[in-house]
């Protein structure tokens, strides 16, 4: 009976150390956390798909394989504030990317969820841009900033860093600047390797290889030149873009920085502050007797932000190089270049017909079609983001979250002769003023602005 007490209590006392020893911690090498001791995947686990994982030569390889969603493996550990530093070699006509401050508990069955830094080897050339895995899709794509993309090197390896300092999130690729991103959605998570779903045959067995992956937690900001900043944080203008001379239009407070058009003061009625948006809620549309409102200055070139929210079927616009003198002083609307804001597929223009090409969300009103991908256009109810960039050589880019949906020249002989076949033909040097205010526009239905900002360009 003793000595069966004896076993029985040694059996125990395994048990209890078995299931209380902690996994095993990273090695720490002058305060870098060895994410990967090059040997096997201890500290990691493999999520969501059951495409492979293996470790050959020092190396973690990840193979693509058919019938599988996305594959990640991911750190055991989590972490918040962090640099992370890691070398990457991809196959062609596939991407990849790490992910950082991400989850999976309490959404979508356990689905990986979170901040990417993404791995592009294609003439796209998007290495390094940020991508919200299964939420928000892309933050910040590398058309912000071409040079930072095109610093990835195809079928070479690459160096990765990413720094996410608060709300703060920063990439270089091959120590160029990439990436800026502000953005407080989650704070915490795992560092996870991604192996992307494929759908042809062609692509399985593609391999995507890390190295040398290593974290520092609370690091010292790296110092960067970044030509471009997303900010997601709603009417805040942070100390990186006051910086770079950015200017807040709106604070979601005050509407000191706008006016009535042909009026001094902001109107009383239809537009308003709500819950931190500028609001326009019109009543009866026949009864309508407030207007377009404009900013108090004028701008000449310049680089415009902000985010509309638009009912369904509804209609507004954002006008610049305005003239009031381009219509009466009783008139209730602004004359200008109009970026388009539209339902495109509700709106009952579109219903009865379609609307013309250059009436269409982005479009330049009336003379240039707007060309953008229809998964980077959010529906109405949702934000969308706006870009307006008015270069000192006159070049003009319009842009619809982030992706380029055209871009024009004032003044060009192209220009002259669209603007001779609009509804602008009347007005003498349409759009071709050195400087004119900015103009939201009322409608009649009902939309909201947030995050107005605006950066002078010499």
């Amino acid at each position: 009976m003793i000595k069966n007490l004896f076993f029985f209590g040694l059996l125990c006392n395994f048990i209890f150390l078995s299931c209380s020893s902690p996994k095993p911690s990273p090695e720490i090498v002058d305060g870098w956390h060895i994410l990967f001791n090059g040997q096997d995947l201890t500290g990691w686990n493999r999520l969501n798909g059951n495409a492979e994982f293996t470790v050959e030569d020092g190396v973690i390889i990840g193979t693509t394989k058919p019938s599988t969603p996305n594959t990640f493996l991911a750190t055991n550990d989590k972490y918040g504030d962090f640099a992370l530093e890691f070398e990457v070699k991809i196959d062609t006509f596939i991407n990849s990317g790490v992910q950082f401050r991400s989850n999976t508990t309490d959404y979508m069955n356990g689905k990986v969820h979170g901040y990417q830094a993404e791995i592009d080897p294609s003439s796209r050339a998007w290495s390094g841009g940020i991508y919200d895995e299964s939420r928000r899709g892309w933050l910040f794509p590398m058309g912000l900033n071409p040079d930072g993309g095109r610093a990835f090197k195809p079928l070479e390896w690459n160096k990765i860093y990413v720094e996410a300092i608060g709300s703060e999130i920063k990439t270089w690729v091959n120590d160029e600047p990439a990436a800026f991103l502000i953005d407080d959605m989650t704070l915490n998570g795992f560092i996870a390797l991604q192996i992307h779903s494929v759908d042809r045959p062609e692509l399985h067995g593609r391999k995507i290889r890390w190295r040398n992956i290593r974290l520092k937690e609370n690091p010292e900001k790296r110092s960067g030149s970044f030509p471009f900043i997303v900010n997601t944080e709603v009417n805040k203008l942070s100390d990186a873009e006051k910086s770079l001379g950015w200017i807040s239009l709106f604070d979601g407070h005050s509407t000191d920085n706008w006016r009535s058009i042909h009026q001094e003061n902001f109107p009383v009625n239809s537009w308003k502050i709500d819950n931190g948006d500028l609001a326009l809620e019109p009543g009866d549309k026949s009864q309508e007797s407030v207007g377009d409102i404009i900013t108090r200055d004028q701008f000449g070139a310049f680089d415009f932000q902000l985010e509309f929210n638009l009912t369904k079927g509804g209609n507004s616009g954002i006008k610049y190089f305005v003239d009031e003198s381009y219509n009466d002083a009783q008139s209730k609307s602004g004359i200008g270049l109009e970026y388009q804001i539209i339902d495109d597929k509700d709106h009952p223009a579109a219903k009865e017909g379609g609307l013309p090409p250059s009436h269409t969300l982005g479009s330049l009103y009336d003379l240039i079609p707007a060309e953008k991908p229809e998964r980077f256009v959010r529906p109405p109810g949702e934000w969308n983001h706006v870009r307006i960039v008015v270069k000192p050589n006159n070049i003009v880019e319009h842009w619809l979250n982030h992706i380029k949906v055209l871009e024009f020249k004032r003044g060009s002989q192209e220009y002259i002769n669209l603007v001779k076949n609009s509804k602008y033909k009347d007005f003498k040097n349409f759009g071709l003023a050195k400087q004119g205010h900015l103009l939201l526009q009322n409608h009649g239905d009902a939309v909201k602005f947030r995050s107005i900002k605006i950066r002078p360009l010499q």
